[in-house]
């Protein structure tokens, strides 16, 4: 189906959609066959794990699978022989829409949006894996299409199912850490190259691969295999970076339990590359090596709070409490939130909250725990999608919550864009010393309430976005 057909196909039946099948009709409404109908969009990877979890629940069943790429599809294709199998979205949405109740989409950053929202306008629930878009717009308006359909919807981001964020929340709104100021978030990624020039050999198409299809929303350009397949995290043209791939992970315990909303300012700094001696490289299409992100929100609870986010080997400093031999953290990353009155600390996934010194554990006296808690912990978050959109249960992380949560990582990604975004000074070139001026390296100042950067106009082209041609974001 054609681009234009099939847009001009998502809102013509938008407009005339009055009678639907009894399966879509919203949450409280439960399908007479007790089984959720689902189409899923990159199967490979991330999305073999997500289709495995849903499947356990014995409550589902997959109608159609579509990758670009039958090679890291072939496993999950050869376990679901009975699902229809296609490359192309909209092929999937032109044929079988009217069968689905929910859609899955673990595809690359940059085409969560353009696969998820075609059939949430058409009411199917939507489980779309981290970060829940590539730019600011796309996840503002995933919210907005969520909430004004009544579907139901999950985030990827495990970690929101924990105990330990209910415990965290439970802890620090019951003061057992007063006030809270300061919370440092980190990760041990990017486990990924970054920080590199643009490929310029033109490698041959692995078989199997549709270039054109995974490349969707962005400009074409010659296949390479600096691009896949996991690769594409480090490259701002599909993925968001090591704040994007974790930030969703490792930040939700702070945004969930503090009521973060949206920050205020961001400001960043990376590391520089060096090309030659006294020439720095101008790497911007890539994400860097390593960042540090400074957030700040104002909250109701809490007054100003700073979030600071440590990437690429970076890490924060030691809060004081800390003993010899203890950690923070975990291998993957972690949270500190400080308190006016002691601090608590999370691994990823807000998993393992605990309180420094570590003594302070055995004297706690926790309050009596009120959030309900998630069957299965981290691993029952698909599960509790599926009884979400067949029961109507409340999902850990729908998008009225994950929207403003992804906002606010891709707001530190506007900071550290800004800070490698470069223009030559007048009358520089390449190989002078000091050739290039940094408009970003000014914090950036956020309108949350109308998704504006009020001090820095070039950071507003990113907010938004760019797509190729025929590919526009309808």
């Amino acid at each position: 189906m054609q681009r234009r057909k099939f847009i001009k196909s998502v809102t013509a039946s938008s407009a005339a959609f009055s009678i639907v099948p009894s399966h879509v009709l919203g949450k409280m409404h439960i399908p007479p066959s007790d089984t959720l109908y689902i189409g899923a969009f990159g199967v490979g990877g991330r999305g073999s794990g997500v289709i495995r979890g849903l499947d356990e629940t014995n409550k589902v069943k997959f109608v159609t699978l579509c990758d670009v790429d039958d090679r890291r599809a072939a496993d999950t294709y050869k376990k679901y022989p009975k699902a229809k199998q296609f490359k192309d979205y909209r092929k999937v949405f032109d044929k079988h829409v009217k069968e689905l109740d929910a859609i899955m989409v673990a595809t690359p950053d940059h085409m969560h949006a353009s696969i998820a929202l075609p059939f949430m306008r058409e009411k199917k629930h939507a489980y779309v894996e981290k970060p829940l878009t590539h730019n600011i717009n796309e996840a503002r308006l995933m919210t907005t299409v969520a909430k004004e359909n009544g579907i139901i919807t999950q985030m990827g981001n495990q970690g929101a199912s924990s105990d330990g964020s209910r415990e965290a929340k439970e802890w620090i709104q019951s003061g057992v850490i007063g006030k809270v100021y300061k919370v440092d978030c980190w990760t041990n990624r990017p486990v990924w190259p970054q920080g590199i020039p643009v490929p310029t050999e033109k490698h041959p198409i692995p078989k199997g691969l549709d270039w054109d299809l995974w490349l969707g929303t962005r400009e074409m350009r010659d296949y390479n295999n600096a691009y896949l397949p996991f690769k594409w995290r480090g490259w701002w043209d599909f993925g968001t970076g090591a704040l994007g791939d974790m930030g969703c992970h490792i930040m939700e315990t702070p945004f969930s339990v503090l009521d973060l909303g949206y920050p205020t300012e961001a400001e960043a700094s990376c590391t520089t590359n060096w090309v030659g001696d006294f020439v720095e490289a101008d790497y911007h299409q890539s994400c860097p090596s390593s960042s540090i992100v400074r957030l700040k929100f104002n909250t109701d609870d809490h007054g100003d709070i700073a979030l600071n986010w440590y990437d690429g080997g970076v890490f924060p400093d030691l809060p004081d409490e800390l003993k010899d031999g203890e950690t923070i953290g975990d291998d993957g990353g972690g949270t500190v939130i400080y308190g006016t009155r002691g601090t608590l600390v999370c691994d990823v996934y807000s998993r393992n909250a605990r309180l420094l010194p570590s003594e302070t554990m055995k004297l706690l006296n926790p309050p009596k725990p009120y959030l309900k808690r998630i069957e299965g912990d981290i691993g029952g978050h698909q599960r509790n999608f599926v009884e979400g959109c067949l029961t109507g249960v409340e999902t850990s992380s729908d998008f009225k919550r994950s929207g403003p949560l992804t906002e606010a990582v891709l707001m530190g990604n506007l900071a550290i864009k800004a800070f490698q975004y470069k223009e030559y000074k007048k009358g520089k070139k390449a190989g002078d010393w000091d050739p290039f001026t940094y408009p970003g390296r000014r914090k950036i100042l956020w309108d949350g309430e109308n998704m504006k950067v009020t001090n820095y106009e070039k950071a507003n082209e990113w907010v938004k976005g760019t797509y190729r041609k025929g590919w526009e974001l309808s």
